[in-house]
């Protein structure tokens, strides 16, 4: 279990993410895994499965049921969910002014049926709107108790330490966490066909290590990059997953795996988890499993200790 800095949450070292819950035929039985295998964090989005026809906000309402149904003590799990996201047919057009949070942290709140929401993301940002009433909104959200403390996702660094800034001077706690696009496969990117996804960069990252703001990367496994790697070989992976991973440190840092592997009883992706679980700064990789046996294998990770040798090759790969 780790603690998130500047908050009271004591979560697991692993968040399961719920993007896929929208379509799956079993959620209950994954989140009724996860809790079996000492999770209790649980990562979800107001936007998740609105790409699909029918239900909006499935994900969350996947939750919010299966709580409900199985009654799962409010305390026994921490809820992370987010929104500002923009509609999935208007990219272009943001949804971070005071009235579009207001309003989407109270749809979460009816989707998930709870009282308050643990961690409060804002999805994406829009560098165009003044940081302070959007961290003003936020901190209106916590003295009502809506929500009990928020971060951002896919925002720029400048943008972070901006927000974070005017919520100091304002004796405000501000972001608590910061989920990028981040995994042991260096992503190229160039490749990055989203323009409002941010992937962890090095200034993020020295940011990170100056404040001790909790880092919670999705892609957290690059998309099964290296396991693909290891079974299919190189040659074989789809097109679009090489553009976006293959480069020389995810080249690096899988040779440096397969050498760990030799050595020891360790997957290939219980070596991408535990690199990021024994960062520096408190890391907590999201997974966005589809079945039973990809959670297990995620979770068995919580087992793994890279020694200090191979973690400092890993991270040093350039």
């Amino acid at each position: 279990m780790k603690t998130i800095p500047n908050t009271d949450l004591t979560v697991s070292a692993i968040c399961l993410g719920s993007t896929h819950f929208g379509v799956m035929d079993q959620p209950y039985d994954l989140l009724d895994a996860y809790l079996d295998q000492g999770g209790n964090f649980i990562d979800t989005a107001w936007v998740y499965a609105n790409w699909l026809p029918g239900e909006h906000h499935s994900s969350e309402k996947t939750i919010g049921r299966w709580m409900k149904a199985n009654n799962i003590a409010r305390d026994a799990v921490v809820i992370a969910t987010k929104g500002a996201h923009p509609e999935v047919d208007s990219m272009h057009i943001s949804r971070i002014a005071p009235v579009d949070l207001k309003q989407d942290i109270q749809t979460s709140l009816s989707n998930l049926q709870v009282d308050t929401i643990d961690l409060y993301y804002l999805h994406r940002d829009d560098e165009s709107k003044p940081v302070e009433p959007i961290i003003d909104t936020l901190e209106a959200e916590v003295k009502a108790g809506n929500i009990r403390y928020y971060g951002c996702s896919n925002w720029k660094v400048d943008r972070i330490k901006a927000a974070n800034e005017y919520a100091q001077s304002a004796g405000y706690t501000g972001f608590v966490a910061n989920q990028p696009l981040w995994s042991m496969a260096k992503i190229n990117a160039d490749a990055i066909t989203d323009p409002t996804l941010v992937a962890l960069d090095d200034d993020m990252y020295a940011y990170h290590q100056q404040t001790g703001m909790a880092l919670l990367p999705y892609s957290s496994q690059a998309k099964g990059y290296y396991s693909k790697w290891a079974t299919l070989g190189l040659e074989n992976l789809p097109e679009d997953l090489r553009a976006q991973y293959d480069n020389d440190v995810t080249r690096q840092r899988y040779a440096i795996a397969q050498q760990i592997m030799r050595r020891t009883s360790y997957t290939i992706n219980q070596i991408a988890l535990a690199f990021l679980m024994q960062q520096p700064v408190t890391t907590i990789p999201i997974v966005g499993c589809k079945t039973l046996e990809h959670l297990a294998a995620s979770m068995s990770a919580l087992d793994v200790t890279l020694s200090d040798m191979d973690f400092s090759r890993l991270q040093s790969a350039s």
